[in-house]
């Protein structure tokens, strides 16, 4: 394992997103209606085919096939989001060759939860704010009591997707804006969308031959996945800051999750992540299952990524002794 340079230390570097602001951000414009409706219809379109078609019965409606494309899209987008989206793009944590590089962008962007870089610079945004006036998802902007902790917890899970309070990525991610391979992958995400979506229904036409076979693959190994991988996703912003354990020093409301540990690809290791957020791994302690840490191994075994900012011993120690006191 190597150590990470003294002058390079686990945190989001200043020169990613510019000068630290004396105050929020304002709340911005109204978004546009066309805006307003494809998040509708990425959050409930899957929820709604799945109950208007599960009815018709396991062997009917879902095939062996359908589960297999399901689950290695499912890989291919949910490490296109925790390897490069979010510990590639927004943190920094390795550098990557050139095709590994927009490789995880496309990847990424396939998982359908925005452009990639918008999704950074929400990301970013989050992390300079997180849990406090600014942060675009926290949980806690409503008190305590169960109704403001049932109000915290669907605006972190879905509600702040359908706020008119966008993210500036000229702010936020103006590394990401200087570099072509990347706005071009960005400029491109309505063709990588409909291109996660029309994948299982062609591989589906393959290989049932038929119309009714291809609608099968594209409801499991496209909507629902997607739905599945966002709500993921979604359960880091939320359920990943109401509950869970804190063993390490941050100045939010952050938690490690185990349950959604393998299916969150090691996100859900989320007090560390806050702890130290650079850190290519987030599964810090011993027996904490980190698949996207493992992929960014098996990445630099093979040359395609250097600089690898891997925790040290001392350094973990050091955050969760600082938690003790």
């Amino acid at each position: 394992m190597s150590g990470l340079a003294t002058a390079t230390p686990l945190a989001l570097r200043a020169e990613q997103i510019g000068p630290a602001p004396v105050e929020a951000p304002p709340a911005a414009t109204p978004g546009g209606t066309a805006g307003r409706v494809v998040t509708i219809l990425l959050v409930a379109g899957p929820v709604i085919g799945l109950a208007v078609l599960l009815p018709f019965g396991w062997g009917r409606v879902i095939h062996t096939g359908d589960v297999l494309l399901a689950a290695v899209m499912y890989l291919v987008t949910g490490f296109g989001v925790a390897v490069g989206l979010h510990r590639l793009f927004a943190h920094r944590s390795f550098k990557a060759s050139r095709a590994l590089k927009i490789a995880l962008a496309v990847a990424g962007s396939m998982a359908l939860e925005g452009s990639m870089i918008s999704w950074v610079a929400i990301h970013r945004r989050h992390h300079m704010f997180s849990d406090q006036p600014g942060d675009p998802h926290s949980p806690h902007r409503f008190g305590g009591g169960p109704v403001g902790t049932f109000k915290g917890f669907v605006w972190a899970h879905v509600g702040w997707l359908f706020a008119t309070d966008p993210t500036d990525p000229t702010r936020f991610a103006p590394d990401l804006l200087r570099d072509r391979d990347l706005v071009v992958v960005d400029r491109l995400f309505p063709v990588l969308a409909v291109t996660s979506l029309a994948i299982p229904f062609a591989v589906g036409w393959m290989l049932y031959g038929t119309l009714a076979g291809a609608l099968t693959a594209f409801l499991w190994a496209g909507l629902v996945r997607m739905a599945a991988l966002h709500h993921v996703t979604w359960s880091i912003n939320s359920i990943c800051h109401m509950s869970g354990s804190r063993p390490f020093t941050t100045s939010d409301q952050s938690t490690n999750f185990a349950p959604l540990a393998l299916v969150s690809f090691g996100e859900s290791w989320h007090n560390f992540h806050h702890s130290a957020p650079a850190s290519a791994r987030h599964g810090a302690l011993p027996h904490q299952v980190d698949l996207g840490a493992r992929l960014i191994r098996l990445f630099e075994q093979a040359g395609w990524a250097t600089k690898v900012r891997w925790p040290t011993p001392a350094q973990i120690e050091s955050l969760t002794a600082r938690r003790r006191e």
